[in-house]
């Protein structure tokens, strides 16, 4: 993947030099949030073209068009359910089970995160849940970002119990050959430790209360009277299903996320449309449209770029042979730096890259360690160092960057240093107990 020559920087500057900076300076403009992170990361990108580190052709490869096309296709997805009132519906009864209770709405809401990640990508679970959660707490006339922030966890955690949870998982189950069961086994019992809630509750528990009004209004709400379209709900019911099954057998049939996504944003759009005139047809397609979080998806397609044209340059080689000799060659000290290394680096980079570097070097330890079969601590290390990781700040998984777009959209935006304040610590401590788990569990 490497060029062998070095590409031709402006000014005769030393590539990796000029892309580490434009990466640097990437996020220290992020960080600000002086400009939208959208327009920042697609100046970047084209930066590193225009400088000279990567070739158009070249920047496209770096793009993951299938982490894109999920997106897409489910945004769109779920833009058009919405509107047959089956997010409210599911609010409604989500709060009703717990008598309206902020604090408990937000555990019911954590548990479910948390499994449908284990069973969807997080990224599909957060786009069907961060609409119900900001109906609750607009109900409830309570802040929504202890919730948001807490989704955000349990996606990623949820995420990191099963192959396919995370992209991450799906890149490593398919290079090393592991199954859904071996990734349930060796990482689910660790998901369920991990999960914030003693934390969050420490920090928002007891600020979460609603006045009885607010808790009586949600409580008379009648769940029925929530579906609004009726035949749209059966439409968009079956095609959710439809996709559901086609990600749980995309490995069979040989498909991507992205196609099956896609396709299913297709058919929706096919029967929600089909007995229109077409002007009204266009007015509904558009209006689908608009529900996509085009921002969100523009940022990754710059970010994509700018971690490629890093990656090109071999500065992420050159990180993880630096790991590789700081721990001498020790299995037990190799899978704790893997798992901390992997954490803190995919809290700042999106972990989806960083994990394709990876993966080969790993693969290349095997002599070290005496064989393939050995490296087995190793890579459910990078599994957990590059899921769990994701947490530590908005850029460090895509569902955190979609939890934050639902939450800007609503009035309640997400900053980003305040969530990092907080979130980095809750990444670490979940590190540290992994760190544990794997040292007793391993060695």
């Amino acid at each position: 993947m490497h060029n062998i020559h070095q590409p031709d920087v402006i000014f005769g500057f030393d590539p990796l030099w000029f892309a580490g900076a434009l990466f640097v300076f990437t996020y220290a403009m992020i960080l600000t949030e002086r400009l939208n992170r959208a327009v920042v990361s697609l100046t970047m990108a084209c930066l590193m073209i225009l400088g000279g580190v990567l070739t158009q052709e070249a920047a496209f490869q770096g793009v993951d068009f299938n982490t894109l096309g999920l997106l897409t296709g489910m945004m769109l997805i779920v833009g058009i359910t919405k509107d047959s009132g089956v997010f409210q519906y599911l609010a409604i009864w989500s709060a009703k089970r717990v008598n309206a209770d902020p604090w408990g709405i937000l555990v019911t809401l954590v548990l479910v995160t948390a499994i449908l990640s284990a069973l969807l990508d997080n990224v599909t679970t957060v786009l069907l849940i961060a609409p119900v959660t900001l109906l609750i707490t607009d109900a409830l006339k309570v802040s929504a970002y202890p919730y948001l922030f807490a989704e955000i966890f349990a996606s990623n955690i949820g995420g990191t119990a099963t192959l396919i949870g995370d992209p991450p998982n799906i890149m490593i189950g398919s290079a090393v050959g592991l199954s859904f069961n071996d990734f349930l086994f060796n990482l689910a019992p660790l998901s369920l430790i991990v999960l914030p809630l003693i934390p969050i509750y420490l920090i928002w528990g007891r600020k979460l209360v609603a006045d009885p009004q607010s808790r009586q209004q949600v409580m008379n709400y009648r769940e029925a009277d929530a579906i609004t379209d009726s035949r749209l709900l059966k439409q968009s019911m079956f095609v959710l299903a439809l996709v559901m099954v086609g990600f749980i057998l995309a490995h069979d049939i040989g498909q991507q996320p992205a196609t099956i996504a896609m396709f299913g944003a297709a058919v929706l759009l096919i029967l929600t449309n089909l007995p229109k005139d077409p002007s009204e047809q266009s007015k509904r397609v558009h209006k689908a449209f608009c529900e996509v979080e085009w921002i969100t998806i523009f940022f990754f397609i710059g970010l994509f770029i700018v971690v490629y044209g890093v990656e090109t340059t071999g500065l992420l080689e050159m990180l993880a042979h630096q790991v590789l000799d700081l721990t001498g060659g020790d299995k037990p000290t190799t899978a704790i730096a893997i798992l901390w290394v992997s954490a803190v680096a995919s809290a700042v980079v999106d972990n989806i890259p960083f994990v394709a570097t990876m993966i080969p070097l790993i693969e290349n330890m095997a002599v070290t360690f005496g064989g393939p079969e050995e490296l087995a601590p190793l890579w459910w290390s990078l599994a957990l160092g590059s899921c769990l990781g994701g947490n530590g700040s908005l850029v460090g998984a895509s569902a955190n960057l979609i939890v934050a777009g639902f939450a800007e959209r609503a009035g309640q935006p997400i900053r980003f240093l305040p969530f990092m304040l907080m979130a980095f610590p809750l990444m670490l401590m979940s590190i540290l107990v992994s760190s544990f788990y794997v040292y007793l569990r391993y060695f």
